[in-house]
């Protein structure tokens, strides 16, 4: 059985005031063609389908075509919820949609969705798990000892009738951390995943039951820890810091249980976003421009500022999204702000708009004597501060 893995469409997302509608139609096509030539299976969303709570008419109409198109492909479609979309919307529908082939969990009741398939090889068990906050798996098990989002996502395990013997997949959009560390973030994800991710995590070694864990939530393509467990990473690139970033969608083979292999397949985007650097005259030499529909962020290395410089690129880059200078100039003033913002905020100052910028709620007087006993020993700050 193949099954393809997707997540973090973001229908209906923005980039720089730039709509980018067309280009995540013409994404999703290239999915629907992918499916037809590998003769796909299965699919899998593993959430954040729409990029706001209430999305615009044109991005319910979009996801309309993607649903339909997948049903008359007769494939057996997974969809959960993220932390984008309003579980309520999502839903909306699901008992109908269930008759086209197409699943969707958006709303956690308690229980770990689940869904049996087969084919030659024996069952193939699809299970669903839409973002869930620590305070709503404690709702339904109150008696747990619920402390951690690490304790509330295995407490939802723990309490699935999960067959180990059989082979499992898991969807899942979660902030899953390896051994290794935590996962590499596009850039693009809201700041609220940046910084609440820190506090919410939960441990792949919690997945240990699964053949393959579809994750959604961050937008890079990556593996945590094993091959099999694993974030398609976003449809395209939403954010200038993601322009050097590659994008693909897992094609997951199953065969016997214990036999699965992962293909990468690439995605090629409408539009690609690009990084340009040097000065002006070079970046708009007719003879060396390519791709002049793709979205642009330049950097001039000129020294001297140019009138209408946006006005000027897009003659050359219509779709150019931003425009920065790295010169003499800029680099002083960079560093004249980071010596300023250093020099007026003390050491203890400053690690406490850290500790709150990360977890969300204010550093402790231990902690914080912690921290001070530790700079001193280090020679950041002086015995008598």
């Amino acid at each position: 059985m193949k099954v393809l893995h997707l997540s973090d469409l973001h229908i209906g997302k923005s980039v720089n005031d730039f709509n980018l509608i067309e280009d995540q139609k013409y994404m999703l096509e290239q999915i629907l063609g992918l499916i037809k030539s590998r003769d796909i299976d299965v699919v899998l969303i593993a959430g954040d389908v729409y990029d706001k709570t209430v999305p615009s008419e044109e991005a319910v109409r979009l996801l309309d075509y993607f649903l339909c198109s997948l049903s008359e492909l007769d494939v057996e479609t997974f969809m959960i919820s993220g932390n984008h979309d309003s579980d309520e919307r999502l839903h909306f529908g699901s008992a109908l949609f269930e008759a086209r082939k197409i699943h969707i969990c958006a709303k956690y009741d308690g229980h770990l969705y689940t869904k049996q398939l087969s084919d030659g090889f024996g069952s193939l068990n699809i299970w669903l798990l839409p973002f869930v906050k620590a305070s709503q798996v404690k709702h339904f098990y109150p008696d747990e000892e619920i402390r951690s989002y690490d304790d509330a996502v295995r407490t939802v395990l723990a309490h699935a009738e999960i067959d180990p013997s059989e082979r499992n997949i898991l969807a899942a959009h979660q902030f899953v951390v390896g051994k290794s560390g935590d996962p590499k973030t596009g850039g693009s994800e809201s700041a609220a995943v940046l910084s609440v991710g820190a506090v919410e995590k939960t441990g792949a070694d919690c997945f240990d039951d699964f053949d393959y864990v579809a994750l959604g939530h961050i937008h890079s393509p990556q593996q945590i820890g094993k091959e099999t467990v694993r974030y398609s990473g976003s449809l395209l690139k939403y954010s200038l810091s993601e322009a050097d970033n590659e994008k693909s969608v897992p094609v997951v083979t199953f065969g016997k249980k214990g036999e699965v292999s992962v293909e990468l397949v690439p995605l090629i985007p409408l539009r690609d976003m690009r990084h340009l650097k040097g000065k002006l005259k070079q970046l708009l030499d007719r003879q060396k421009i390519e791709a002049p529909e793709d979205y642009i962020y330049a950097t001039l290395t000129d020294e001297d500022p140019i009138d209408d410089v946006m006005g000027i690129f897009r003659q050359y880059y219509p779709n150019t999204m931003k425009i920065d200078y790295d010169n003499a100039h800029t680099r002083a003033m960079e560093q004249t702000d980071l010596q300023a913002a250093v020099q007026e905020r003390s050491y203890l100052e400053l690690v406490s708009d850290f500790y709150r910028m990360m977890y969300g709620c204010e550093i402790s007087e231990e902690e914080l004597k912690i921290m001070k006993e530790a700079a001193k020993e280090a020679g950041v700050i002086d015995e008598t501060d």
